[in-house]
């Protein structure tokens, strides 16, 4: 029987692209300018009318309009928190339970009581690989996952990243409660490296502004 069942999590990217005008090459290997009206078409009047009709909608909406569009905006970051506060909870139990089965600690015992599962000879050891430093359940992996969750959610924003920090750090805390006493020590060194993964990334930030 396996201990690993979890959906993997995926998010998308969408990256913008646009074409520019270019120029044509004469014969002689020189580069004969294209006619102005026409480069002007490609390039400048796209750009500036889809600025200007971006803020004109938005300075058209009505107060009450504005209000609803930052209260829907402020629901989707919410959502967004929640989303990995509950991943982090789910994740950490998860995690500790694999621990439990690996090691026959006692704790693991409540859910034997339950008849979640029965432990085996070959579900010890599944469990023992899933937990191994380059295992499913390993450090290195969980706290990649937690980190690459919480990216895809951020969108490379400095500032959302430390919300979502802290939304892992809440789903921590809520795992433990959930777990009824202080999570394996495997689960404690998960987040230790998952907080390094994050300051890590500030620091490139920095490097990237200096």
């Amino acid at each position: 029987m396996s201990v690993n069942a979890v959906s993997g999590t995926q998010s998308t990217m969408e990256y913008g692209s646009y074409a520019a005008a270019g120029t044509t090459p004469k014969a002689d290997g020189t580069k004969a300018v294209q006619d102005n009206a026409q480069a002007g078409a490609v390039y400048e009047k796209a750009e500036v009318s889809s600025e200007k009709k971006a803020t004109y909608s938005v300075n058209k909406m009505s107060a009450a309009d504005r209000e609803a569009l930052v209260k829907q905006l402020q629901a989707e970051q919410a959502e967004r928190k929640q989303s990995l506060v509950n991943l982090v909870q789910e994740m950490m139990g998860k995690q500790a339970k694999s621990y439990g089965i690996a090691n026959g600690e006692n704790s693991i015992w409540r859910f034997l009581a339950k008849g979640d599962f029965t432990v085996d000879a070959q579900t010890k050891a599944q469990a023992q690989a899933d937990i191994a430093e380059d295992g499913y359940w390993g450090v290195s992996q969980t706290s990649q996952r937690l980190f690459d969750f919480a990216s895809a959610l951020a969108g490379d924003d400095v500032e959302k990243m430390k919300e979502m920090q802290e939304a892992m750090q809440k789903g921590f805390k809520l795992a433990t409660k959930t777990w009824g006493s202080e999570l394996p020590d495997i689960s404690q060194r998960t987040m230790d490296a998952a907080n390094k993964l994050f300051d890590d990334y500030y620091a490139s930030k920095q490097n990237v502004e200096a």
